[in-house]
């Protein structure tokens, strides 16, 4: 199904079409054979980087693309309705990107940035363990300063990309204050003591290893801090503010596959003498998944916008997270109710697409945690006056 958009330039709609073209040659061929497989596709993400689309909203001047949000947010909207696995892959490469292209110095942007937005390099986050997930300020794992390194010891959980990425982007506790205490590092995978748990296994997005990253008197050299000691807090918060909008995004692209599927499927399926999407009813519930797939591409988009503008976005990437995937996980049930017994097995993709979804209302902070930001933000604005 044709998705229209609306985009600021030229070099952007080439954009598109090139990645409508890489999802259709190479990536959506091979998704469902390596999601059985839960075959880690790191070729893929070399092959992005190769063309570009692992640097769209970085400055050129370090081998970015100069693109705006909201473009580098459409095209991962395009990659998440070929591969779900992929786009998050992509999302979460840039939020371990972000904190050294916004905080890093002069010196770290020249030395790091440009393999990271090349692909050379792929990344992952390292901020979640298994008593801090929301609660921040409850992170454990230690970073001591010895010299010329930190010494880290802890444990992180949930991290994509675990054993497959080439840095880590890692925050750590350097002082005991909860929320001043943390400080962020970028952290070679290379280095000695870093080992990795077992996969976690998961109900989808098999394709995208999940594990514990495991720190055992792991020397991280002092330059590889990035800000100050203390400014963690600050930058992870700034981080998933911009990675909410990459979930919202996949989550769009998610629910247009499950869209694209079930309006195909209606249109061939016949009963009763005729297809299934001449009755009312499926008529419906097929209008009703169109509404909630745009709507939810509607707030991401506007958010993107403002955070373009450089205006405040904390609350909009909030509301597009919580409506992106909440729409997703209903347009992804619907879809298997649209195929009905088919849609209950594995023949058609959208078993693995409302599987897909669940983890979208979880990850880069709950839909209650986004709730929570969303009222807080309006009770503020009423006391303000």
């Amino acid at each position: 199904m044709h998705v229209e958009r609306l985009l600021p330039t030229d070099e952007a709609r080439d954009l598109i079409s090139l990645t409508r073209q890489i999802c259709t040659d190479k990536l959506a061929p091979r998704a469902a054979a390596d999601e059985a497989a839960e075959s880690f596709p790191r070729d893929v993400f070399r092959l992005l980087g190769e063309v570009g689309l692992l640097s769209l909203p970085y400055p050129e001047r370090y081998g970015g693309g100069g693109q705006p949000y909201e473009v580098y947010l459409q095209v991962l909207e395009e990659i998440a309705r070929a591969w779900m696995s992929v786009a998050v892959g992509v999302s979460v490469h840039s939020l371990a990107s972000y904190a050294v292209a916004h905080y890093g110095t002069e010196d770290q942007l020249r030395e790091l940035l440009p393999e990271l937005l090349s692909g050379g390099q792929l990344g992952g986050y390292c901020l979640s363990e298994s008593q801090a997930g929301s609660d921040v300020s409850g992170i454990r794992t230690k970073a001591v300063r010895v010299g010329d390194d930190y010494v880290v010891n802890g444990v992180k959980a949930w991290t994509s990309h675990a054993g497959h990425a080439d840095f880590y982007l890692l925050f750590a506790r350097t002082a005991e204050h909860p929320t001043h205490g943390l400080s962020a590092f970028y952290v070679p995978a290379r280095l000695s003591g870093l080992t990795f748990g077992a996969p976690e296994k998961k109900m989808g997005l098999s394709g995208s290893t999940t594990a514990q990253v495991i720190f055992d008197n792991v020397r991280v050299p002092a330059a590889h801090r990035l800000g100050e000691e203390g400014d963690g807090m600050g930058i992870a918060l700034s981080a998933l503010d911009s990675g909410r909008l990459g979930i919202a995004a996949c989550a769009v692209g998610l629910g247009q596959a499950a869209l694209d599927v079930a309006a195909r499927y209606a249109n061939e399926r016949r009963q009763f003498g005729k297809a299934i999407g001449e009755f009312q009813g499926l008529q419906f519930l097929l209008a009703d998944m169109a509404a909630a797939v745009e709507s939810a591409r509607a707030t991401y988009l506007h958010a993107a916008r403002l955070r373009d503008a450089g205006r405040p976005f904390n609350r909009p990437a909030s509301v597009a997270k919580l409506v992106a995937t909440d729409a997703a996980m209903k347009v992804t049930t619907d879809a298997v109710q649209v195929l009905g017994g088919y849609g209950y097995t594995r023949e058609f993709p959208v078993e693995r697409y409302m599987r897909e979804a669940k983890v979208t209302q979880i990850f880069e902070g709950t839909n209650q945690i986004q709730r929570m930001v969303i009222a807080r933000d309006v009770l503020r604005q009423v006391a303000a006056g």
